[in-house]
């Protein structure tokens, strides 16, 4: 079964326009280009925007509409000069959220933005739907299309290009090694002078995903003795191929669905735990990067553990979530220093630390999912896509996420074998 929306500009209070919809496109007639906005993220302390200049000039010379909010990318060092150059239009916030038909954000949207939204839109970034539940609900209830990034299936290749979690995550990992080596009181690498020898710093990385990998690599640069920790043995040949040394766990499993590894039993996270603890003695510095979507990241450093490390050691805590994170006591976006010295930097959003090129590469991947969304300015739902399938958490006034939807404890939805269609100007 196909359905199609159109969405065209209406009288709304105020002067402003506002999209409708129709069960109908006008027969034999042109499709409109596509129209996207650019809005400045309202998050606390984030630096990045959703599309660069670059990007915006891509989409501009495949026909589609770019309208920016003034100052979108300033703290990015884009500025507007920059995307009027690339094709935009630089208008008014209000505008935008009225005239526009995609919205791409880095975050899920503030309360004024989602309560803005409309049928015949579609929101576009790592929105965390597990984690906003009311609000994807809300969404899709006044039948807002809403894509979430990071349930994008990441072990398809043909995906590779879409996956903005893996490229946020690598700019995390690249800042977390720099972040470290800044709140080390030493010397990372070691250094012979006229005053005598330096050792050089010993650095943990904990999960040696893209972001583990990311940090290990930069950390090795710096001239840090390196070990990787993963509980996927499988991982050793790529932490070993940047030089490090690699840990496991005499748990140690294989990758589980995605990818990533399984979740482990009480059992196995009591044993894995204690010889974590034991090991991380020996290490000046700790970089932790396990992040569960929807869930409380687990705990890897312990209070405990942290009493018995060396005064000055460093805790970068990639985890780090208003839920908790891998370190005990971390606190997202703050730096707090224990009785006993050790210095813990809560550092969930840090690809924010590195704007203008976590920007760049978040672009690129928020083109390549409107390339597949909407391949000739028709934006096309497929439910039986395996990307779209995961992707899509809502449109047509239906959440059509399978883990959303259990999240929320609703039946699951009858399998669908035709592609749906949502049409929007």
């Amino acid at each position: 079964m196909e359905t199609s929306i159109t969405a065209t500009p209406s009288s709304a209070p105020g002067g402003t326009t506002e999209p409708t919809s129709d069960t109908t496109a006008p027969s034999g007639s042109e499709t409109p280009a596509l129209t996207i906005g650019l809005l400045k993220e309202s998050a606390a302390g984030e630096r990045r925007v959703a599309l660069d200049p670059a990007a915006v000039k891509r989409l501009t010379a495949d026909g589609r509409v770019v309208s920016v909010e003034s100052g979108a990318g300033a703290s990015a060092s884009f500025e507007d000069a920059a995307y009027t150059e690339a094709g935009a239009t630089v208008v008014p916030r209000k505008q935008i959220i009225a005239t526009c038909t995609v919205i791409p954000v880095l975050r899920f949207p503030d309360d004024t933005l989602a309560g803005a939204l409309r049928s015949g839109q579609m929101l576009v970034g790592l929105i965390d739907p597990l984690n906003h539940l009311p609000g994807i609900t809300d969404l899709a209830d006044r039948g807002v299309t809403a894509i979430a990034l990071e349930l994008l299936p990441r072990t398809l290749s043909r995906a590779q290009s879409m996956d903005a979690l893996s490229s946020q995550s690598s700019a995390a990992g690249y800042r977390a090694g720099i972040v470290a080596a800044a709140a080390y009181g030493r010397y990372l690498p070691m250094m012979i002078t006229a005053s005598g020898t330096a050792t050089p710093a010993k650095a943990m990385v904990i999960g040696t995903g893209v972001a583990g990998l990311q940090a290990i690599a930069t950390l090795k640069r710096l001239g840090a003795v390196v070990t990787g920790y993963d509980v996927r043995a499988a991982s050793r040949g790529e932490v070993e191929s940047l030089g490090a040394k690699f840990l496991t766990s005499s748990v140690a499993q294989g990758a589980g669905k995605g990818g990533y590894a399984r979740a482990m039993t009480d059992a196995e996270q009591t044993t894995q735990r204690a010889e974590l603890a034991k090991a991380l003695l020996d290490f000046d510095i700790i970089i932790t990067t396990a992040k569960v979507p929807g869930r409380t990241p687990p705990e890897l450093v312990s209070e405990a553990t942290q009493k018995s490390l060396r005064s000055g050691t460093v805790c970068v805590d990639l985890g780090s979530s208003d839920k908790g994170g891998n370190v005990a006591g971390s606190i997202d976006g703050k730096t707090t220093v224990t009785a006993g010295g050790v210095t813990i930097i809560g550092a969930g959003e840090l690809a924010s630390d590195l704007p203008a090129s976590a920007s760049q590469m978040y672009g690129r991947n928020v083109i390549a999912v409107i390339a597949s969304l909407a391949p000739a300015n028709l934006v096309v739902i497929d439910t039986t896509d395996e990307v779209h399938k995961n992707i899509v958490v809502s449109y047509d006034g239906t959440i059509t996420n399978a883990a959303v939807r259990t999240a929320l404890q609703l039946d699951a939805l009858p399998a669908e074998p035709e592609a749906s269609k949502v049409k929007a100007s």
